[in-house]
């Protein structure tokens, strides 16, 4: 299996950036992100996700969505909700979250020789 990056998308589009340090310990924590994974595949207007953490312990999880309103509805979801409650009290040290419309995407993908 190879590894790619997500498409480029038809923009515009909008994309969170969600930054995290996270806490010693998983306690729940992958089956929650199993679970939101699950969840946020079914919202209309989700377009993907790319995560990464690096060997020192930063987490980097961009989603994708349509619209702003394709956002919202991931927001207000419940479960979501408790999800990050229950991140701030035991999953994560610190994190940031950034909100952007992007306005221009292209792509690479090298021919097979």
């Amino acid at each position: 299996m190879s590894i790619q990056p997500l498409p480029a998308f038809e923009p515009p589009y909008v994309m969170s950036v969600f930054t995290s340090v996270r806490t010693e310990g998983d306690t729940g924590y992958p089956e929650t992100l199993a679970r939101m994974i699950e969840l946020v595949s079914d919202v209309p207007g989700f377009l993907g996700y790319e995560s990464a953490r690096t060997p020192g312990g930063l987490g980097i999880t961009v989603a994708y969505f349509r619209d702003h309103e394709a956002m919202a509805r991931w927001r207000q979801d419940l479960e979501h909700q408790a999800a990050m409650k229950q991140g701030r009290a035991d999953w994560y040290e610190s994190y940031t979250l950034h909100v952007a419309t992007v306005e221009r995407s292209h792509g690479f993908v090298r021919a097979a020789s």
